[in-house]
């Protein structure tokens, strides 16, 4: 059993942040970094299942974003190497979430120098920028808000609804420290800015172009290739329903509920297998015992 245990565990971290390394989770000792092991979003942010879906359902709704989608269009190697983005974008979650604070600072400002050299014009002749602070906000609330309802669904219902508006104004620290302004705090804030933010979204084929990219990436490996395509369906199942509208990715009230079946029933193995991921190794740095 052991042997299987280790073989889905590094089958997971491959598709995580640290396989790229460059972090050190359990050390200095004691440092609590940027929020500590008391906050929501060490909860939230340690289990891989929630985070993979609510990842997949964030990057589907970001595509929706004319200027953010451009950015990444004109600026990213994601067609050539979509596992090598999402462990990178991977990497800063997890360093930012759980690493030593001088850790998590240094990728904050790394993403920051990134960010000044993405510039340019989106189809329609707008200009972007990826420092702009809106487009932060936006990238921001398309990740929080999906992170939070993953977990909602897949790892605990019963979270309160204080502590869930303690995650978002824990984890607006990051978004404003990269630059991102009026940033949501609030259940309620996350409610009203998705209300507002949709005139300016749009389904053209750029967008479409993610979701096949999204849809046609080859697994890491023949094992994790029928985990990969459950995630994905789970990720469009996540989205709010007016996204999965406009992107004409719509299910069966049937297909949603196999779906949840399907992650409910390979979440509780993962945890099992799972036990050098960055949660816990930052657990470690705090003295703590593995969970």
């Amino acid at each position: 059993m052991d042997l299987i245990r280790r073989h889905i565990e590094s089958q997971v971290l491959s598709l995580t942040g640290l396989a790229i390394g460059g972090v050190d989770y359990e050390n200095p000792p004691g440092d609590p970094g940027l929020f500590g092991p008391d906050s929501v979003c060490w909860r939230v942010h340690g289990d891989f299942t929630s985070m993979l879906v609510g990842g997949i359902a964030a990057l589907l709704l970001q595509a929706l974003h004319p200027l953010a989608l451009s950015g990444v269009w004109d600026h990213s190697n994601f067609r050539e190497d979509l596992l090598g983005r999402l462990r990178r974008t991977g990497q800063f979650i997890s360093a930012t979430t759980f690493g030593s604070q001088a850790d998590a600072e240094r990728l904050i400002e790394r993403v920051k120098a990134i960010h000044l050299k993405v510039t340019g014009h989106a189809p329609d002749g707008r200009p972007y920028a990826a420092y702009d602070p809106k487009l932060l906000t936006w990238v921001h609330v398309a990740e929080v808000s999906s992170f939070m309802k993953a977990h909602l669904l897949y790892l605990n219902p019963s979270l309160s609804p204080a502590d869930q508006d303690r995650y978002y104004a824990e984890v607006a620290r990051i978004a404003e420290a990269l630059g991102a302004r009026d940033v949501p705090r609030s259940r309620q804030q996350i409610a009203d800015y998705l209300h507002a933010v949709r005139p300016q979204l749009l389904c053209d084929d750029r967008s479409r172009e993610i979701v096949r990219i999204l849809f046609e990436a080859p697994a890491p490996s023949r094992l994790a290739a029928p985990f990969g395509a459950l995630m994905m369906r789970a990720g469009v199942e996540l989205l709010p329903d007016w996204a999965s509208d406009m992107l004409d990715l719509s299910q069966s009230p049937r297909e949603r509920h196999l779906i949840r079946i399907g992650v409910s029933r390979t979440a509780p193995v993962l945890r099992w297998a799972v036990r050098s991921g960055s949660v816990h190794r930052a657990r470690r740095r705090m003295g703590l015992p593995i969970r």
